[in-house]
């Protein structure tokens, strides 16, 4: 069994050696045995991977490997309570979704709270409570046009306007380089060279000069390399429907690190509030304030936002709007106050530009950022780094 996650694990890019997994046997035997399946995890995870940026991969392979085991396992299969919790699902027809009320932000609220003080027990299908699969704006898996997902997944429509459950992202694998090599190229027309560092480089016509002023003594010269010193300040949009666009934002960022020499990157979620962070593992913790941001990197820096920029406009336009956290100022007013600090700004959206028209927010956000939103394409970037460059 074992054997098989060694594999697995070679296969999937982490290059674990054979003594690591050796390393591993002892410790099951040991009196560090694993008592349960998370343990094993977390022992696994420290005998097996030694870098960080691999931790990810390592989810991932667990994950298959533990879903392979439990497929094998012995005994009668039991029907996933998610499973039933869809039947009480309400397929409505357009009719249906047209006539159900769109109640605005101050109305929905003042509903959620009556919700909770009213509600003692558990409900599904339901067009009222907060509860699954119905018609509800309280509750997940079901549909309505404006409402608040609590506690469970999607059902795909990306109508609620604020979600309030634990989540966790993923940081993005800056060293991932298939499907780079084009990004590199659209990225070094952001270029502004100059001479720094030691002098490693030979000064060929300075050498020539110099030896022939000495008599043909040769005379060699050198100088600083020439370097990129264009500043990129990078902040990246990651979870909920950027989920979708990983790979291509993976393959964006391991670009702009290899091209940019002066680079720093944090993420938000949706749109830039009071914080940032830098690592997701601790975004709950070790949170930017986006003013301290602000003020230590002056007007010098080039400012890209990579997002697809889907969210509710109640995100952009309303305090409180943010399905996070109650945000005290609109994204909107954070949004202008960055432009406002580094007028030399992009937005990257990775959604495809022929759904632009279709997202409300993407409107509001392309009229904020004076429509300076470009796509994740070969053309959006060198547009994007040409209009960066000026």
């Amino acid at each position: 069994m074992l054997i098989e996650f060694f594999y697995l694990l070679r296969a999937g890019g982490i290059q674990v050696s054979i003594q690591e997994y050796l390393t591993l046997l002892e410790l099951l035997r040991s009196g560090a045995a694993p008592r349960s399946q998370e343990d094993f995890y977390h022992l696994a995870r420290m005998a097996l991977v030694k870098d960080e940026t691999l931790y990810d991969r390592y989810d991932q392979i667990f994950a298959a490997f533990s879903q392979g085991l439990a497929a094998r396992a012995a005994g009668a299969p039991e029907v996933p309570l998610d499973w039933l919790l869809q039947t009480f699902r309400k397929h409505l027809s357009p009719e249906e979704k047209a006539a159900l009320e769109r109640l605005g932000w101050d109305r929905l609220m003042e509903l959620f709270q009556q919700r909770l003080a009213e509600q003692k027990e558990r409900h599904a299908g339901g067009s009222k409570w907060i509860g699954t699969g119905g018609s509800s704006p309280f509750g997940h898996g079901g549909y309505h046009p404006e409402g608040i997902r609590i506690g469970g997944p999607s059902a795909g429509n990306r109508t609620a306007v604020k979600v309030w459950e634990a989540r966790q992202y993923r940081d993005y694998d800056d060293r991932q380089e298939l499907g780079t090599r084009n990004f590199k190229i659209a990225l070094r027309r952001l270029r502004r060279f100059a001479r720094e560092g030691a002098a490693l480089e030979l000064d060929m016509p300075g050498t020539i000069q110099g030896t022939a002023q000495s008599a043909g003594m040769l005379d060699l010269r050198w100088m600083p390399e020439r370097r990129n010193t264009v500043k990129v300040l990078m902040l990246l949009d990651v979870g909920g429907s950027m989920d979708e666009h990983v790979g291509r934002v993976e393959s964006l960022f391991s670009a702009a690190r290899s091209e940019f020499r002066h680079l720093e990157v944090y993420y938000f979620h949706n749109c830039p509030y009071e914080s940032v962070w830098r690592d997701n593992r601790r975004r709950h913790e070790q949170r930017v304030d986006t003013l301290e941001l602000i003020r230590s990197h002056n007007a010098d820096w080039r400012l890209i936002l990579v997002g697809d920029a889907s969210m509710s406009p109640y995100e952009l336009l309303y305090p409180g709007g943010s399905v996070e956290h109650h945000n005290r100022e609109t994204g909107a007013a954070w949004l202008q106050r960055l432009l406002a600090q580094w007028p030399s700004a992009a937005w990257l959206n990775p959604e495809p530009s022929g759904y632009w028209q279709y997202r409300q927010s993407i409107g509001i956000v392309r009229e904020i950022m004076h429509d300076r939103m470009f796509g994740i394409t070969i053309d959006g970037l060198e547009r994007a780094m040409h209009l960066l460059a000026k």
